[in-house]
Formats: structure tokens, sequence, C-alpha cells
């Protein structure tokens, strides 16, 4: 089986769950080639399982004329079973190439339906985007298939590497430091558990305010920004709570990673978690953008000692039910095989 991808993203969830299906299918024998950007951090991660073209495919490079026409050469000479984008703006490169079944993978809600003149079927990652897609008045296909993560366990790195006691409770968090990742809010929330110490890992536009904020607040001896990683686990595994703060979360692959390492998880109420949380069973659910809320859910945890390995086994269980790689790699290998 060939399948080729186009993937413009950057740094983040999306692309975490690109390398891992880009793994799982090459572990299922499926012979691959992706476009991607230049220079990510994250193309080592797919290196000698996939074959890789970098284009930037900006507006006023001459990518953006030429790509097109090398990806649609290229369908017609390597005759894939599968074309797959993610995302929207690489819909754009999606050829009209009659040969296989064409796909747009799309992991937030659109906000139009343009990008995809040339896809036959639309996977989403949630039943929420499912819907929000036939409402924009979608009439071909769509399909629902969720992420998966690694669950390998991983042992915690020590805490002294970034400056934090061993005997304090630590709360972690990660992702992009933009605003609808709603990381001030956590901030906010910390500042209000005296003691409580907090790890953020990733980078992004916000982080000179979220700085400001942390020395505002009196902080900077309980907060540790401490970058990318090339792999989160070890820091998330060294936590006693995963948050997740977001206002807006169409899924929500943090949590899932979180779940792996056995962690308790308090969400907001955003799309995705609202979809496959359960408040008290699986995690605990706090109101999107009020620090009061979460500082309440966190305290909880940190307090209940039963409920925070309640709340970590229901999550571990709901990750292996509903989002493994197994299933969810072969709901792709069977979308592959149908014809358009």
């Amino acid at each position: 089986m060939k399948v080729m991808h186009y993937h413009l993203g950057k740094d983040g969830g999306a692309e975490r769950f690109f390398v891992h299906l880009v793994n799982a299918l090459a572990r299922k024998g499926v012979e691959q080639t992706a476009v991607i950007r230049p220079k990510r951090s994250w193309r080592k991660n797919i290196d000698g399982v996939c074959e890789i073209i970098e284009s930037n495919f900006r507006n006023l490079s001459p990518d953006r004329l030429l790509l097109p026409l090398k990806v649609m050469s290229m369908a017609k000479q390597e005759k894939p079973d599968a074309l797959m984008s993610w995302a929207t703006r690489p819909s754009r490169l999606m050829p009209a190439y009659k040969g296989c079944i064409k796909i747009s993978r799309l992991g937030d809600y659109p906000t139009k339906l343009d990008y995809f003149k040339n896809t036959d079927i639309l996977v989403c990652n949630t039943p929420g985007i499912g819907d929000h897609v036939r409402a924009l008045g979608w009439t071909h296909g769509v399909e629902v298939i969720s992420n998966f993560t690694n669950t390998q366990r991983i042992a915690p790195v020590a805490r002294a590497e970034m400056g934090t006691p061993q005997d304090v409770p630590l709360v972690m968090s990660m992702g992009r430091f933009v605003k609808r990742k709603g990381f001030h809010t956590l901030v906010d929330a910390v500042a209000s558990l005296p003691g409580v110490h907090l790890w953020l890992a990733g980078d992004g536009e916000e982080r000179e305010s979220l700085e400001a904020q942390v020395v505002a607040l009196g902080l900077r001896d309980r907060v540790r920004f401490i970058g990318w990683k090339d792999d989160t686990r070890p820091y998330v595994s060294a936590a006693d709570v995963f948050v997740m703060p977001s206002s807006h979360e169409p899924l929500g692959n943090v949590i899932l990673e979180a779940w792996a390492q056995n962690k308790p998880v308090v969400s907001s109420k955003s799309e995705g978690p609202m979809w496959f949380m359960q408040d008290g069973e699986n995690g605990l659910l706090a109101e999107i953008g009020e620090a009061d809320s979460f500082a309440a859910s966190i305290q909880r945890l940190l307090d209940d000692e039963a409920l925070s390995r309640h709340v970590a086994e229901g999550g571990y269980k709901t990750l292996m039910d509903q989002f493994s790689e197994e299933a969810v790699a072969g709901a792709y290998m069977e979308l592959f095989k149908r014809k358009p």
C-alpha cells in the first residue's frame, strides 16, 4: 500500500500525531511520501520510514506555483492508494487526481469548505467537527477517526533538573503559547495555590506575556518554562497533576499523553474533552477561563489521593479503549482501500 501526505504544520499536537501515524502505518508496511515544511524539529522522527519533500508553499515563493504541479506529477507516476492532506491549507495542494481516494484530515473546525474542492472524504478527529462540516454544507464522505499516542510508561525526569524541590506539589501543562491555550488562566490558578509548582512545556507568541505575568504574581520560584522538548513524557511523568486549560480544543492530544503516563488530568470544558471526558471518572472538568475553578479542581486532586488515583486509572482505560494505535491505524488502512 502506498500513501502520499501533504502536511504543512509547524510544531504542536497535530504534528506529534502526524509522526505517530506515519510510524504506525510504516509498521504495517505502508510506503509513504510526505510534503512538509523545511527544518521541522520532528522531521528526524519520520526520516527513514517516509520519503520527505520539503516546501514552504508560501504565496510569494516559486513553490506556490510549482508544488501543485509536482504533486500531481508524483501522483500520476507513483499511483498511490491514497492522498492525504492534513488540515485546511495543505488541502489546497490536493491534486484533481482520479486514481485513488483523496482524504483531508481535520483536527479543528474549518470556517469554509473551498479548501476541499478535490477531497473525497473528510476525516474528523471528533464527532463535533464532523457535525460542523455537514452544517457548512459538506455533502461528500465524513469519517470520525480520532488520535492515539505512545502509551509506553517513561521514568520521570529528576525535578532538580528544573530547579524544583522533590517534595512539592507539581502541576504540568504543555502546548503552543497562544491565547486560546489558556496558560494565563492556569498561571492565575497556581498563584492562588500556595506551595504548588508549575512546569510549562512549549513556546510561542505569548511567552513574553506569560513570563511577565509570572513575575508580576511573584511566582518566579514556582513556575518553570521548560521550552519545546522532543519527548515530553519524562516531564509529564514527574508531575502530580496535568492540566489542559484551553478555551478552544477540538480534541486535546496532551490529555491522551498525560493519561499514557497514568496522570490525573484537569481539563477545561472545551469541545474535545467534553466528548471523551466524564467529570470525576477519568478526570476533572473546570470552567473555561475561570482560574478559581481550575484551582479548586487541582486542589481536590492534590488533597484526595484516592480520587487522583481513580481518575488517572479511568483516563488510562479510556485511552486504551478509545484511542489505541491498532484501532486508529486500522481505520485509516481500511479507508485507504476505498475507491474514489
